[in-house]
């Protein structure tokens, strides 16, 4: 399954990726409805970017009381149909890693897509800090990275 990886030193915090998204999914340039966040700590001097992570058990379906959470037959992506959720938020408590939002504007919820397979904010990133590949390709380039010890 393909996913999209995070290469955190990589990543300048510039937070393209999430006005990209933004863009992509709602036609405004709002941090509250992108579904790929940037968390910057100057105090840890760290920066933290997440999005949804796809999971093969995803808690966010299987907890939709309509249904309205499936998986993209092609990309194999959790995607949720806006015109079945009922704005519940049942989805968003179940999710283990706050990867889905209620979107307050249109009340439903909302989450990475991977814009059907070409994800933009991959597209989009100054840094490359985003790559979209197979999830286990992409787990042997970082452990290629780690330094041997």
């Amino acid at each position: 399954m393909k996913v999209i990886f995070v290469e955190p030193d990589r990543c300048l915090g510039c937070r393209n990726c999430e006005r990209i998204c933004s863009f992509q999914d709602s036609g405004g340039f709002k941090r509250a409805d992108a579904n790929i966040w940037v968390q910057i700590d100057l105090d840890k001097r760290s920066i933290f970017t997440m999005t949804c992570q796809q999971c093969e058990t995803a808690l966010c379906l299987e907890i939709c009381p309509t249904a309205a959470i499936g998986r993209d037959p092609e990309t194999r992506a959790v995607v949720v149909d806006e015109t079945a959720c009922m704005g519940c938020k049942m989805c968003v408590h179940a999710c283990p890693f706050g990867c889905i939002h209620f979107e307050g504007r249109r009340r439903i919820a909302a989450k990475c897509d991977l814009c059907s397979g070409d994800p933009k904010c991959v597209q989009n990133c100054m840094a490359q800090a985003l790559q979209y590949g197979d999830i286990n390709d992409l787990a042997a380039i970082k452990r290629k990275k780690l330094p041997k010890g």
